[in-house]
């Protein structure tokens, strides 16, 4: 054979391999499962609770097939699922056919995907307080910026909304006084959510509005430009 048809095979051999399909796992889920007290088979059985779901089309699978996978006895994958779930990582949903009326239940992981959320949102806080230089200057603390945004929803914020307002300091560089003027726009438009404020943000980054004294001359335009 030659090498021209051995690349040839090899090439169809990977491609009946990738035709299988996978999974997306997320590079957080997989930076965090340690940090979050979960070791290895605690990690690898939630994955294959999502590759059986997702490639498979099994929602509910044994603690025998799941033990067969990871190299462990059933009574070991029982024990796994077990802790999983006081931790609050795992959970059983009962669903309803509604053409059938059958029964049945699903392994239901959203649970890891939150803890994983919070501790991002926590580290990048932790971070931020330890590895911001003197240099940097910014009118306000970035915690400070969390509380007022707590004081004018009237609420903690959630985890994804803590990494929000972080992306846009960090990722985004937004100044904190614009973020602060952001706020009060929606507040004055009655449409406090982080949506609509970050809607603004993007318009005035468009136009190159950079602090809050530019802001407030564009929003005066705006506004002028609508009567």
């Amino acid at each position: 054979m030659s090498n021209d048809e051995l690349w040839k095979a090899y090439s169809r051999g990977m491609a009946a391999v990738l035709n299988e399909g996978g999974i997306h796992v997320s590079a957080l889920l997989l930076r965090s499962y340690r940090q979050l007290g979960l070791t290895d088979t605690d990690a690898m059985l939630l994955l294959q609770l999502m590759l059986y779901r997702d490639n498979e089309g099994v929602e509910f699978p044994t603690p025998e097939q799941l033990g067969e996978r990871l190299g462990i006895t059933a009574l070991a994958a029982e024990k796994h699922i077990a802790m999983l779930m006081k931790a609050g990582f795992l959970t059983i949903d009962e669903q309803l056919d509604s053409v059938t009326g059958i029964q049945s239940e699903k392994y239901n992981w959203s649970g890891w995907l939150l803890k994983a959320a919070e501790w991002a949102a926590q580290e990048r806080r932790e971070t931020r307080k330890t590895e911001r230089k003197p240099a940097v200057k910014r009118a306000v603390d970035p915690n400070n910026l969390f509380n007022v945004f707590e004081q004018e929803f009237g609420r903690l914020l959630s985890p994804i909304e803590c990494e929000t307002i972080t992306a846009w300091l960090d990722e985004d560089r937004y100044a904190d006084e614009l973020i602060r003027f952001a706020l009060k726009e929606a507040v004055f438009a009655g449409k406090l959510n982080f949506k609509y404020i970050d809607r603004i943000l993007i318009e005035w980054s468009r136009n190159r509005v950079t602090n809050e004294d530019e802001a407030r001359t564009y929003s005066q335009k705006f506004r002028g430009g609508r009567n």
